[in-house]
């Protein structure tokens, strides 16, 4: 394995990347097969999982709750098949930030082997991580786009634009994820802290309701939530065939660059520290 290049520049990421590109890919690879290794259904699960909690969520919202998007005519019942597809689209957004959120504060210290070897990148665990909540996004898009063809027809084109939606968010959680990583090997607390933010991070989004059925002062506080112009652009794309705000996307892919820049920074200037504190 070649000696990874200590870099805390974005350049010498990008170096660092192409670098162990195969490296990146193997242990992403392992990452998904692992969690279900041992398991009867195997990958099958990835599917099953987001299918069972999309019923879950569908049920209480729709059934108990009697929550309504409001998008059908006045008068006229709201399909429960076309709430579970909006109601998908904003879970698998906020699937893919909480699983790399969550498990971030770990990283390092379920790998304290890779600590050890001073050839091994470990500015690359975060990236696996990623790479895996990914592939189960993944998953859970092709799960929504199947139930789009079936209850509503033909997708739009403008699902093929995911991906560049998709795109300043995964930069942003990267970017968190690299503090995440460093903070959970000198704080412990921070692995106890993730899960009640990002759960707080799910109700207090568009998820489970649309964000014009709140009173203005409350919309400007759901908007401060990161995730919430990124499930609405989702929604924009996938659900109404529209084109994505595409100066707003661009406004938040130069402040996740920042953060992506500065997160990897301090895990650079850190990681000195890290087999100490191991």
């Amino acid at each position: 394995m070649s000696v990874p290049q200590k870099t805390s520049s974005l350049y010498g990421l990008s170096k660092n990347l192409i670098l162990h590109r195969h490296l990146i890919f193997q242990m992403t690879k392992r990452e998904v097969i692992g969690r279900y290794r041992g398991s009867v259904l195997g990958l099958l699960w990835s599917f099953l999982n987001p299918l069972m909690m999309l019923s879950v969520y569908t049920f209480v919202f729709s059934v108990v709750f009697k929550s309504r998007w409001g998008i059908s005519p006045p008068g006229t019942e709201e399909s429960k098949t076309m709430f579970a597809i909006m109601l998908f689209a904003g879970l698998i957004v906020h699937a893919v930030f909480a699983e790399v959120i969550n498990r971030s504060p770990s990283i390092v210290l379920s790998n304290v082997n890779y600590v050890k070897k001073v050839v091994f990148p470990l500015e690359i665990l975060p990236i696996v991580t990623l790479g895996a909540a990914l592939f189960h996004g993944l998953v859970s898009l092709s799960v929504l786009i199947l139930a789009y063809v079936i209850f509503q027809g033909v997708p739009h084109l403008t699902i093929l634009l995911a991906p560049v939606v998709m795109l300043p968010l995964i930069i942003l959680i990267l970017g968190l994820a690299w503090i995440l990583a460093s903070l959970g090997v000198y704080l412990q607390d921070v692995g106890q802290t993730t899960g009640i933010i990002t759960t707080i991070m799910l109700f207090l989004s568009p998820v489970f309701f649309p964000l014009n059925s709140l009173p203005a002062q409350y919309q400007t506080i759901i908007l401060l939530n990161p995730l919430t112009f990124i499930i609405e652009q989702m929604r924009e794309i996938v659900i109404w065939g529209r084109l994505p705000d595409f100066m707003g996307l661009g406004v938040y892919l130069i402040v996740s660059v920042f953060i992506a820049a500065a997160g990897y920074a301090w895990f650079q200037k850190t990681r000195s520290g890290f087999a100490d504190v191991l």
